[in-house]
């Protein structure tokens, strides 16, 4: 039973038992889908598909949210951490490559339960990278994949767009710990990842600037080590009224950042097709496999 809530770096403080927290949600599992996604970068997705597990709830409110129907809507179904462990066998049994975790840090101590016995296949803890790294150690050895987002590294942006103006640091601190955790990134023969970290960016319209100090982080910081994953697939969303994110990236934006990259040697990783800017890149939350 939780008493006050500090699992991310809001610590809010709040009694989920009695009350949402920040996150939106309370302290009994909450999911809204359940199955194998093909939209994951290759080394993830493969040829059997992720299997990812979509939490509701999010400990951070982006005015952009792809999912927002989810992460601030709330919708989904709640669950027992049995029920939980049930699904994980039901996605291995069905064939996908790992159990992919979706936007899972404000249910921690449930996760940290279902993955008390190993699972066959590695576990992937994909994340917005607004974590606290004192809860992240109590994964070391359950997790062997981190996906982190790095949405920012100018707190100016990050308040304005996700109410989080220390969300550089606590984003570079987390992502420090998942590198010291599962070390270089691995691939078996047919491509699929085994373990490492995967930092992801989503550039943002009129944010190009933003975007290169991620690039100049991940290349000095990490030196190849970890895979690099550029997307352009940001898609309005009807709920956010801010005048530039209400359009999509622009082609010149994108290919100044893909030539970036190029420049100060940042190659291991992916590009998105700049066509990705699309819907059919979120799921339907149907509560599917739940």
């Amino acid at each position: 039973m939780m008493s006050v809530c500090n699992m991310c770096p809001r610590n809010c403080g709040i009694d989920r038992s009695k009350n949402k927290g920040i996150c939106g949600v309370g302290d009994t599992l909450k999911i809204a889908r359940a199955g194998a996604h093909f939209w994951e970068e290759p080394c993830i997705s493969g040829y059997g598909g992720s299997g990812a597990v979509f939490f509701s709830g999010c400990n951070l409110k982006c005015v952009f949210c792809q999912n927002y129907e989810i992460s601030t809507g709330g919708f989904g179904k709640e669950i027992t951490v049995e029920r939980l462990c049930e699904i994980y066998d039901e996605l291995i049994y069905s064939g996908v490559h790992n159990i992919n975790l979706v936007t899972p840090t404000h249910y921690a101590h449930k996760i940290l339960q279902s993955l008390e016995k190993p699972l066959e296949v590695p576990v992937v803890y994909n994340s917005s990278g607004y974590d606290s790294v004192a809860t992240l150690e109590k994964f070391e050895g359950k997790v062997q994949i981190y996906l982190p987002d790095l949405k920012y590294l100018n707190t100016d942006i990050a308040k304005k767009y996700s109410k989080t103006a220390d969300y550089p640091e606590k984003a570079k601190d987390a992502i420090r710990e998942m590198y010291r955790q599962v070390g270089d990134a691995v691939l078996d023969d047919e491509g699929i990842m085994q373990k490492g970290v995967i930092i992801r960016h989503l550039m943002l319209p009129d944010e190009l600037e933003n975007t290169l100090d991620v690039i100049d982080w991940v290349a000095q910081e990490f030196d190849n080590k970890v895979i690099f994953s550029l997307m352009s697939q940001f898609t309005p969303n009807e709920n956010c009224t801010i005048p530039n994110l209400r359009k999509t990236v622009s082609e010149e934006e994108y290919n100044k950042a893909v030539d970036y990259m190029y420049l100060v040697g940042l190659e291991n990783g992916y590009v998105q097709d700049f066509s990705s800017a699309k819907s059919e890149y979120t799921p339907p939350f149907d509560l599917s496999g739940v």
